[in-house]
């Protein structure tokens, strides 16, 4: 199922009559099938753009399409979607079994397919073998498990996930977020996943769409979003360790980090810029541009992570490279030249 938003806007007004807006003009489609990660930073919209598709938000303007109806004015229950939150919403009292029941004993389905649906779905999250425990007998992943078995029962039409894997330990974040992937494909689901955790949205994506105040920054496949991105602050919320930034300046087309000419490329009149490096992007070479003083050395397993200061430069400089260069030490002055680097306006705007 296809989902369209046009201009989608909400909203909120206090008791003083004042306005906070937290979704504003917001227009994209969700393919059919894909599952596609809402990805920002607490109170960046991404929820509230989830609660407005399920319907628990009214929209103060722009329109929700399935496919080609109109479902902006719909309750929730008249939507044909699957909600699962963060905190599982499950029953203490009921067992596995009753709790994937429930959503189909409300809407009467004959007791028979009501049995054969809760134990295709408990199969399909492979929880079949705890169908007679309480929620209080089962790990915390498990428990997701059961809350998208209950949300799938209904064969929604869309499956929304709001920070599904918060409560979880990094290990059992890693499984479920496998086990989410394993079971959109298997389900072909049209399922919108809501996270602030870049390396969750990446890994379990098709696409991604990177939200800040209520706005889309960009919207793309995991990986093109990581290497391409659109403005300063998708460059700067993708990586771990984050994007080095440095102040630089165009003079007569050329860019100059410091003194240091980078390259002689650019239009337009002379002007101050930030120039964005990844970390993993440095290349330790003799006759690299850039000449960092070594301030500390950190070895993780196969890399080696590096801070230093680049000649010029007032910032600190992060970098990782492969551990074969162990033999750097801290106080070293080294060369490095970078594979890609980025070139933004003050205001944050891509410089191409």
């Amino acid at each position: 199922m296809e989902v369209v938003l046009k201009n989608l806007t909400k909203e909120f007004v206090d008791r003083k009559g004042n306005k906070t807006v937290a979704v504003s003009n917001f227009d994209t489609v969700i393919p059919s099938g894909k599952l596609i990660g809402l990805l920002g930073p607490s109170g960046c919209g991404k929820s509230t753009t989830l609660y407005l598709i399920a319907g628990l938000h009214k929209a103060s303007g722009g329109q929700i399409f399935f496919g080609d109806t109109d479902v902006t004015n719909l309750a929730p229950e008249n939507r044909g979607i699957g909600l699962v939150f963060q905190n599982y919403a499950l029953y203490p009292h009921m067992t596995v079994r009753q709790n994937i029941m429930f959503p189909l004993e409300n809407m009467k389905l004959p007791r028979k397919e009501i049995l054969d649906r809760t134990l295709q779905m408990a199969k399909l999250v492979d929880i079949d073998k705890y169908l007679d425990r309480k929620p209080k007998e089962l790990s915390g992943g498990q428990q997701q498990r059961v809350a998208i078995a209950r949300a799938l029962v209904k064969m929604p039409k869309v499956l929304l996930l709001d920070e599904p894997l918060s409560n979880l330990d990094a290990r059992l974040r890693l499984q479920t977020r496998e086990e989410i992937k394993r079971i959109q494909r298997e389900t072909g689901i049209t399922t919108i996943f809501v996270t602030h955790d870049q390396e969750e949205a990446m890994s379990i994506s098709d696409e991604i769409i990177v939200m800040s105040a209520g706005e889309m920054q960009q919207k793309q496949p995991p990986q093109e979003v990581y290497d391409d991105p659109a403005n300063l602050f998708v460059a700067k919320f993708l990586g771990n360790p984050a994007i080095n930034i440095f102040e630089g300046s165009i003079r007569s087309g050329v860019l100059f980090l410091g003194e240091t000419k980078l390259d002689n490329s650019y239009e337009g009149e002379d002007r101050k810029v930030l120039v964005g490096i990844r970390p993993e992007a440095f290349i330790p070479d003799d006759k690299g541009q850039l000449e960092i003083v070594i301030a500390f050395i950190e070895h993780i397993g196969r890399d080696i992570s590096i801070i230093g200061h680049a000649k010029g430069l007032e910032s600190k400089t992060r970098i990782i490279i492969p551990a074969e260069h162990k033999h750097l030490q801290e106080g070293d002055t080294v060369r490095f030249n970078y594979r890609s680097k980025y070139v933004f306006e003050v205001d944050g705007k891509r410089i191409r």
